[in-house]
């Protein structure tokens, strides 16, 4: 855009749309963050990240792989880690093939509990997500996301093989 162009304001549809989508974004991410949290001791983050390395190959992935992958920052990353090695979930090596960097990995311990917190986790996406939805409206959502997931103002998908996420 340029200084002498009008901003392409949203008309009311839209505008309606972007509010209701920004609710989504703010409100279920915050109802799974509290069912983790009773049920099972652990973040969504937290979840997220043992999720993302339950598929990785023996279950372990550079920390910068992991970071691309929960869309997190290292530093952040890094505290979770550490509190998920705390509780014998996840253990930290040096990566013997570039010593720069640090395989995590997700343990027996880890992947029981993540196990024990999946059925919970997926009750209450369904719960917040899909028991409102038909059939037809879910469908449509897949195909919201995955055109808005497609368009040029959003990154790509950093994670190799991953332009749908894994079962939860």
């Amino acid at each position: 855009m340029t200084d002498n162009e009008e901003p392409r304001w949203l008309d009311d549809d839209e505008r309606a749309a972007w509010i209701g989508l920004m609710a989504v974004l703010l409100r279920v991410p915050a109802a799974l963050d509290r069912q983790l949290r009773t049920d099972s001791g652990m973040s969504h983050f937290d979840y997220q990240v043992m999720v993302i390395l339950s598929g990785a190959p023996d279950r372990t992935l550079r920390m910068s792989e992991l970071a691309n992958g929960t869309e997190g920052s290292l530093p952040r990353l890094s505290q979770v880690v550490s509190r998920l090695e705390k509780a014998g979930w996840i253990t930290r090596s040096p990566d013997p093939e570039d010593g720069r960097s640090t395989l995590a990995t997700l343990t027996d311990l880890g992947f029981d509990n993540l196990a024990a917190a999946a059925p919970g986790h997926v009750e209450e996406v369904r719960r917040a997500v899909f028991d409102p939805l038909t059939r037809s409206q879910v469908l449509q959502l897949a195909r919201i996301t995955d055109r808005i997931l497609q368009s040029p103002g959003v990154e790509p998908d950093p994670r190799p093989n991953h332009s749908r996420p894994p079962n939860h």
